[in-house]
């Protein structure tokens, strides 16, 4: 058998392996398949590449140039997967699990593509929330600001996840516009390697974008400052190991961490046997017991059902687990995998031998099961192990120790508040499950967990068909966890983006929040033109471009027709007495509808032109009632400008609408599609 050499890519060059590489075996065989690892790397080189080959290249592309680039990268590991599929069936994956760590990963990137071009602009600051008015009359007002990180992102990944896991980080780290150095475990570097070389292949990726490290990060840490980043995801006792390094600690290095986590799923107390909500129950903890061999951070390891289901439960679950077939992953029938390596089916086992101390083994018995096409002494194979602890209270083991594999543990709660007690005594995890169609329980639930729990996943027959799953983090939500699990956050959206930038705080006038931001400031210096902004292509406008209309006078005879046509005959508008005797009206007003309405009359331009379509409006906010007899006048300017291709682009105006007395009578943001 070929034995590969596994290179780390340090500082633009591929580096073989060298002094200190280790072996690593097949989890399938246990035979040797690839050596990896340099103690000879240069860190301190790769460091500079990142922070001064990598970054200034990112950062010179908008977030929308990065948002494609990611888009591509998906695109591009889509078509050669199959060779990431062949590769990872000797970590010990089956074919299923591919699709969790390989298609997520691809997945996950192109949801990040997706948020980047919808909800980041296409420019190089990201503006964090909303302008504040810092003075009376509004010349001095401040926002805040995103800026990337001028440093490197060193991520270091678990062994059970080499694409996702790495996937994951790097997503938004490179959306940020920060130069990454990816260090995967090393029983499952291959993989991640493999894909490395893709994406650098592509010649998609900016020079200084990513780096690899096969094998050990030697002493990079301690070369860290605070423009660099560390996102981490193992064991807690290695976690507080990196974590204290003390150069971290002076220099205030961002670090992320996702680390154990005893995940607990709860039966609600309605889901009795015979309900679809139990037979879901017992579907989602086989699942996630045996999903990636166990070998999952969010897997199911505490189940908390009422006591008088914990027989039925029992047995419901030995029946569907005796039906997983465990073998070579290579196999259309198998089922369930090896674990990782050697050492980690010793590390399981004798966990799995800890929490037997408190609970009785009632499934899978690690001397005695079947492994089909493979031979389970050479092989990290073990079965699935199901415990009950009787005395949950009392117990410890059951709540602090992780098997990471297919080992989980059924306890039995009195009622829902024991319940609650019980899945937050693993002081802080990933996530928690609570399946139930009670609404009363699963508020019960959110509010008694959530401070413990990074994640609640509810589900239930209403929602069973189109749910992801306990033990699925998807990029939309955030993905971390309190106490044991880390107390990090990752994916969430452009949340995670943020984690590799900085906020800044800008103060100043208008003009200076509009040239720093590119979105117009109100307040900011006006461009007028002779042309109609209507008339006018995407590319030919300029923020802050602005249109003032004539007045209109608004009469009875307005409101009467308007509330005539559309049927709106609220009180307010039909009735003074009535209108009177609400504090907000000085007698009968005109609609707001009809005020947007007349706006809109004020400022089109009729014509034929560049506008291609009216396609939404934000933000809208009546300050000051109309009256009959009152006049309003509009103020369009040009607020934002997003290209979306090379054929017309995103205009944000902003709509200002103010009566006789130059009062502010409504706001609101208008969006047009333009042709370039």
């Amino acid at each position: 058998m070929t034995v590969h050499t596994i290179s780390s890519f340090a500082a633009g060059q591929w580096i073989a392996p060298g002094a200190g590489a280790r072996n690593i075996a097949s989890a399938i065989t246990g035979k040797v398949i690839a050596t990896a690892g340099n103690d000879a790397l240069d860190v301190e080189a790769m460091l500079d590449h990142a922070r001064t080959v990598g970054g200034p290249a990112l950062r010179a592309l908008t977030f929308h140039d990065r948002a494609r680039m990611l888009k591509a990268l998906a695109l591009h590991l889509r078509d050669h997967r199959q060779a990431l599929y062949d590769l990872s069936f000797d970590t010990g994956a089956t074919q299923s699990d591919h699709l969790i760590d390989v298609d997520g990963g691809i997945g996950t990137m192109l949801v990040f593509a997706s948020k980047g071009r919808k909800e980041m602009p296409d420019s190089h600051v990201y503006l964090d929330g909303e302008v504040e008015q810092l003075s009376r009359n509004g010349t001095f007002q401040g926002l805040h600001i995103c800026t990337p990180l001028q440093g490197a992102a060193i991520h270091i990944n678990a062994f059970n996840f080499p694409v996702w896991g790495m996937l994951e980080k790097l997503a938004p780290t490179l959306l940020a516009g920060v130069p990454a150095i990816v260090k995967p475990a090393t029983n499952s570097c291959y993989v991640t390697e493999l894909c490395v070389r893709l994406m650098l292949d592509s010649g998609l990726l900016p020079p200084g974008a990513l780096q690899l490290v096969s094998g050990g990060l030697g002493d990079m840490l301690d070369h860290l400052t605070c423009q660099d980043a560390v996102a981490f995801t193992g064991s807690a006792d290695t976690a507080l190991k990196l974590r204290s390094n003390p150069l971290i600690l002076q220099n205030n290095t961002r670090f992320t961490c996702e680390a154990d986590s005893l995940n607990a799923s709860i039966l609600g107390p309605d889901a009795a046997p015979g309900t679809p909500e139990f037979d879901l129950f017992v579907k989602e903890v086989s699942r996630e017991m045996t999903a990636k061999a166990g070998q999952k951070c969010t897997a199911i390891r505490r189940i908390i059902a009422p006591e008088n289901t914990i027989q039925p439960l029992i047995g419901a679950l030995s029946d569907r687990l005796s039906k997983i077939v465990i073998g070579d992953p290579r196999l259309d029938t198998t089922r369930m995998g090896a674990l990782v390596c050697a050492a980690q089916k010793r590390d399981v086992l004798d966990k799995a031998a800890l929490i037997g101390t408190e609970a009785q083994r009632v499934f899978g018995d690690p001397d005695n099961f079947t492994v089909d096409g493979a031979d389970a002494e050479k092989g990290a194979f073990v079965p699935p192990m199901l415990f009950h602890c009787a005395n949950p209270d009392s117990a410890t083991r059951v709540h602090d120790t992780e098997a990471f594999g297919p080992v989980s543990t059924i306890m039995g709660y009195r009622d829902l508040d024991h319940a609650i007690e019980l899945a937050n005594k693993g002081q802080g995890s990933l996530v928690t499950s609570c399946i139930t169609r009670d609404p009363s329980v699963a508020r019960s639930v959110a509010i008694g967990a959530g401070a413990f729990h990074g994640r609640i996943y509810f589900n239930n027959r209403d929602s069973m068909k189109e749910s992801t799953g306990h033990g699925s983090p998807l990029p939309h939500m955030v993905h971390g966890g309190p106490g044991r699990a880390g107390g990090g956050e990752e994916l969430g959206g452009i949340r995670g983006v943020k984690h590799f930038m900085q906020r800044t705080a800008i103060q100043g006038s208008p003009d200076i929040l509009t040239a720093i931001g590119g979105t117009w400031v109100p307040g900011a210096t006006e461009i007028t033109n002779a042309a109609h902004p209507f008339t006018r292509r995407f590319g030919d406008l300029s923020i802050g471009e602005t249109l003032h209309t004539a007045p209109r006078t608004v009469t009875l005879e307005d409101i009467e027709h308007f509330a005539e046509f559309t049927g709106d005959t609220f009180y307010a508008h039909m009735d003074d007495a009535a209108a009177r005797r609400n504090p907000f009206f000085p007698g009968r007003v005109a609609h707001g509808y009809l005020l947007l309405s007349f706006a809109a009359g004020l400022f089109v331009e009729p014509d034929e032109g560049p506008v291609l379509a009216n396609t939404g409006l934000d933000g809208l906010r009546f300050m000051k009632p109309v009256s009959a007899g009152d006049s309003i006048k509009v103020r369009l300017t040009v607020r934002k400008k997003t290209r979306r291709n090379d054929d017309y682009g995103e205009v944000r105006w902003h709509v200002s609408l103010t009566n006789q007395d130059d009062e502010m009578v409504a706001e609101y943001e208008l969006l047009t599609m333009n042709a370039y």
